[in-house]
């Protein structure tokens, strides 16, 4: 079932008046994400925190904060852009993969709190700064759960995380230091369906949980899966909600006090909420199939090309459903920019209402990990974004412009 309006404001009448390509994010949407989340986790102390590289912008970061969930980043950019949205220092988490040790100081300093993913960082957090700040370390459960192997990040070969298998390494640099670790923190993967991929990452974690003595967070990341289609499968927030809560609540009863339980959701909050408008350049008509081309390509929406991703595609400028063909869409880069992926990660086509040229096209599940994805490549200017809130739909970036490709551009005489 295609929607084509958000909040009463129809998608063409977004297209018209802020132009093309675009992403428009629906506020409401978000929100209602937020409340799903809190309501499968009631019965617990818990604490979202929005995983913001799948979308930073300012508007978004704002939005978050005002709906009481705190934030998640995973560099010093994305920590200046929290404390820009109004965060303070103790409501952010610094989640970084192999960074140099001064990011991670940087951080520190501003009060933020700390995932620690590797022995070396570990070592030298202890030796600056003892029992002074408090940090939480990453482990790697040794789980497999994703939708994709470059969105898994739990599984024995995955980078991210400290080896569950390297607890006694773990354990005496802590007691060298003197450390004091208020949090354990893993995260499965991203799209993760199937809840068990959760209960076996949190079961280890809490087991492992029982050898630090000064917890106060247990943080099981995110990754739930989203819907891309109708009838597509997702996690079953409720019952995922209700086995997590009962085996974290009698952790804690046994660890002899309560703790918060953490979530780190990125696409959950955000995906559902964007849509991306394209117009059709032209329709091309080939002896074996027909092609949509649209005024866009990966360089905007790259999740098709890197991950096979899906996304529903549908014609905002024709609800006539009797008249339908099979389309494939496609972008305006120079090499394969197939937009219309199939759920089984294939080029495909879409059947779509009849396409002419100059229709808008639409794309679902635009809200994570497109814009903040997108590039100049080509020489292409990003995007601009909208979002809709109490019915009124606000321009929260301003289209690129030429300028934007020269500005730190430095000629010299060659």
């Amino acid at each position: 079932m295609h929607y084509y309006d958000i909040q009463g404001i129809q998608l063409t009448e977004l297209a018209d008046k802020f132009g093309t390509p675009l992403y428009v994010y629906d506020a409401n949407k978000i929100i209602e994400k937020i409340g799903i989340l809190r309501d499968s986790f009631k019965d617990v102390n818990i604490k979202i925190k929005y995983a913001c590289k799948a979308n930073t912008n300012l508007s978004i970061l704002k939005l978050m904060r005002k709906h009481g969930v705190e934030i998640d980043v995973v560099s010093p950019e994305e920590l200046r852009l929290a404390l820009m949205a109004g965060y303070e220092g103790s409501q952010i988490t610094f989640t970084p993969s192999g960074v140099s040790f001064d990011e991670i100081e940087l951080a520190a300093e501003i009060g933020a709190r700390i995932n620690l993913d590797n022995l070396d960082v570990l070592e030298a957090f202890g030796q600056l700064y003892g029992n002074k700040k408090g940090a939480l370390i990453r482990i790697k459960p040794h789980v497999f759960g994703g939708g994709n192997e470059k969105i898994m990040t739990a599984h024995p070969e995955s980078k991210f995380g400290i080896s569950i298998h390297q607890k006694e390494q773990i354990l005496e640099i802590v007691k060298k230091y003197d450390m004091k670790i208020i949090g354990l923190h893993q995260h499965t993967g991203s799209d993760v369906k199937n809840a068990d991929a959760f209960t076996q990452a949190a079961s280890a974690i809490l087991e492992m949980a029982k050898d630090f003595k000064d917890l106060e967070i247990i943080d099981l990341g995110g990754g739930f899966k989203v819907a891309y289609k109708d009838g597509d499968i997702t996690t079953n927030m409720a019952e995922l909600g209700a086995v997590l809560s009962s085996a974290f609540l009698n952790f804690c009863q046994e660890y002899g006090r309560p703790l918060q339980l953490w979530f780190e959701p990125g696409k959950f909050l955000v995906s559902e909420s964007g849509t991306f408008l394209t117009t059709a350049n032209t329709v091309k008509k080939d002896p074996i199939k027909t092609f949509v081309c649209v005024n866009s390509g990966l360089n905007h929406l790259g999740r098709p090309m890197m991950y096979g991703a899906y996304h529903d595609i549908f014609n905002a400028s024709n609800q006539d459903a009797s008249q339908q063909d099979d389309y494939r869409v496609v972008g305006y880069i120079c090499e394969t920019d197939t937009f219309s992926w199939s759920a089984e990660g294939q080029q495909s086509e879409r059947r779509m209402n009849t396409v002419n040229k100059g229709d808008i096209i639409a794309m679902k599940n635009a809200g994570a990990y497109c814009f903040s994805m997108s590039s100049q490549y080509n020489s292409r200017i990003r995007p601009a974004e909208v979002l809709v809130i109490n019915g009124e739909a606000k321009l929260i970036r301003v289209r690129e412009s030429f300028e934007d490709i020269l500005r730190n551009t430095v000629e010299v005489d060659v």
